[in-house]
């Protein structure tokens, strides 16, 4: 049977470890390994290219984190009661007969026209305290919450298809002019409906400022740079959740501050003509005379002389500059076996750990909105990013996230379970004594599961940066964090329904965080490999054994195919052995290192 050619999985001319005369494309592909060393590694000109991206990071923070601030509860007090709801008494009497004595204490609170407002976030009115949003019309303010991570999540999906399939600069350049129209508007919103309307756009320019440069950050870096980078641009964003506090008490209105945190993007419109586009991309997907010209101004700024090309890369690329671009879309990884399975678990991954880091947010913070427990959640983010590079640098990324994660889930199950068998089994009669016993197991417990889900969520999005091949990176990328807002999106919709069925939300959760610590050890490992190019090299990407002796256990090649059953499917007739997309020491389970 003729093997079935995809788009993007040509057939590599590697026959056991050797190359081919014929193969036109074998170093241009080696980015990580013969491309960027050539341009000079790790220069000055990735360096500076690199710094960049950590100031809109740091301005992305200000939009992440104003929910808190422009969307805040106020304390609020009665200033004149409303005379035409006192026929509501008889509801009252009802809810209290039914045992809804909370219910009915909320109706009795709402029966005013006019409030009293104090603000316990810095600003003197907010969005709230513009129109009234309390009582009956509380929900509206869930409603943009939503509507923000609505627009993050739709931002991701096609934004992230768009980088694919247009590069990385066009869609970095439409966001920041999407961003500078809509996030400027919603400053002078008329209503409640505007406000919220104008938020989902808003969240989606963000959405794919962050992808895009995300994506640009990685495929910069050679693989020992990549995670101490990635892992600044986070300390970024903590950093600007940190002075945001300080941002609304200089502003005082919510639309001075709106104002003030949209504006900056405006120091990203000449990003368009100092970042070049992703050199990866244009090689993967044959934009040759564009990669051509790009490669010339890397060497310049490196101070690489390019007259004496032994390595043979530029003459190269001069035989293959006439070559016709490719396009990608991140659907063909329903093409693929390992590869979207590999996705799969880490899209999974990062809606855990964002998911279930409102969980425990929700035990320390109790609905309070002081600047000392928003301090709390900045300090746990910055120990987190800390305690994650020495971690990942001994362990790996999937031994990191498997740490990570199983001391989420124990953190968790603890929380869950422990607490009910102190108050049944403890010694203490003093009910008072159990109450406080409990309540400070309860925050013990809390913030460890917010530090270790706040590790995961950040690595389970690099973990898959890495994973996914060039040529659908923003789409992989764009899945992973689309996943990470469906998690975030979890705490204003227990808003919304009043916390109802809370405990079987952080239930569910908890049981995804023990099925997620059961599938990370079938994820490859990444750390110190160059990043795939095509699909097919994702693909090959296999699972390394964590333990010394599972080594002895590892099939050998030849027992590869019956293993793994998938000689029959498409993909797997053009990754065969024939055309050396497996190498010679490959196992079902990593590669044979003895």
């Amino acid at each position: 049977m003729d093997a079935v050619q995809l788009d993007g999985l040509e057939p590599s001319p590697e026959e056991n470890g050797s190359v081919s005369q014929s193969a036109p494309h074998k170093r241009l592909s080696q980015v990580d390994t013969v491309v960027l060393p050539f341009l000079g590694g790790f220069g000055r000109y990735q360096r500076r290219l690199v710094a960049l991206t950590w100031i809109p990071a740091f301005l992305i923070s200000f939009s992440q984190f104003s929910d808190h601030f422009l969307l805040g509860q106020p304390d609020r007090k009665c200033v004149r009661p409303d005379q035409n709801r006192t026929s509501s008494a008889r509801d009252i009497f009802d809810l209290i007969a039914t045992g809804n004595g909370a219910e009915s204490s909320n109706i009795t609170a709402c029966m005013c026209s006019e409030w009293r407002f104090e603000l316990q976030s810095g600003l003197q009115q907010n969005v709230v305290t513009k129109w009234a949003l309390v009582c009956d019309g509380e929900w509206k303010v869930h409603i943009a919450k939503f509507s923000l991570l609505v627009g993050s999540i739709v931002g991701y999906l096609l934004m992230g298809a768009m980088a694919d399939w247009l590069g990385r600069i066009p869609v970095l350049l439409v966001s920041v002019l999407s961003v500078l129209v809509f996030g400027l508007a919603v400053a002078f919103s008329v209503d409640m409906a505007m406000f919220s309307t104008l938020r989902f756009f808003e969240g989606f320019s963000l959405a794919a400022i962050r992808l895009s440069l995300y994506v640009l950050r990685i495929e910069l870096c050679l693989p020992s740079w990549r995670f101490s980078m990635t892992l600044i641009a986070n300390l970024s964003i903590v950093i600007g959740q940190l002075m945001m506090p300080g941002l609304a008490a200089l502003c005082r209105d919510w639309q001075i501050l709106q104002i003030v945190i949209i504006a900056p993007f405006v120091l990203m419109l000449p990003y368009v003509w100092m970042f070049p586009e992703s050199l990866r991309w244009l090689l993967v997907t044959q934009h040759y005379q564009r990669a051509k010209q790009q490669m010339y101004r890397i060497a310049h700024s490196n101070s690489i002389a390019t007259a004496t090309d032994s390595s043979g890369i530029l003459s190269e690329l001069e035989t293959e500059l006439q070559q016709k671009p490719k396009t990608y879309c991140v659907t063909q990884i329903t093409s693929t076996r390992n590869l979207w399975k590999n996705t799969v678990v880490l899209c999974v991954n990062s809606l855990t750990g964002y998911g279930i880091h409102h969980c425990f947010a929700r035990s320390v913070l109790e609905g309070s909105a002081s600047h000392l427990h928003y301090y709390a959640l900045a300090a746990i983010a910055i120990a987190s990013c800390l305690v994650l590079f020495p971690v990942v640098a001994g362990f790996g990324r999937r031994g990191g996230l498997l740490t990570f994660m199983i001391i989420t889930a124990l953190a968790s199950l603890l929380q869950l379970g422990l607490l009910n068998l102190i108050g049944k089994y403890s010694l203490l009669h003093d009910a008072v004594l159990q109450d406080t016993l409990n309540q400070r197991f309860s925050y013990a417990f809390s913030i460890i599961g917010m530090f270790s889900s706040h590790a995961v969520s950040t690595l389970s999005i690099f973990y898959c940066a890495e994973i996914t091949p060039t040529v659908i990176r923003g789409g992989g990328v764009g899945l992973v964090l689309a996943s990470a807002g469906f998690g975030m999106l979890t705490a204003p919709l227990m808003e919304l329904h009043n916390q109802k069925g809370f405990f079987l939300h952080h239930v569910i959760l908890t049981c995804c965080t023990l099925l997620c610590t059961i599938c990370i050890p079938l994820l490859p490992e990444t750390a110190g490999q160059p990043l795939p190019e095509t699909i097919a090299e994702g693909e090959g990407l296999l699972r390394r054994p964590i333990l010394p002796g599972e080594q002895h256990h590892l099939l050998a090649r030849t027992e590869v195919r019956e293993y793994s059953r998938v000689q029959d499917t498409p993909l797997h007739q053009v990754v065969n052995p024939g055309n050396g997309l497996v190498p010679s020491n490959s196992t079902a389970n990593g590669v044979r290192t003895s």
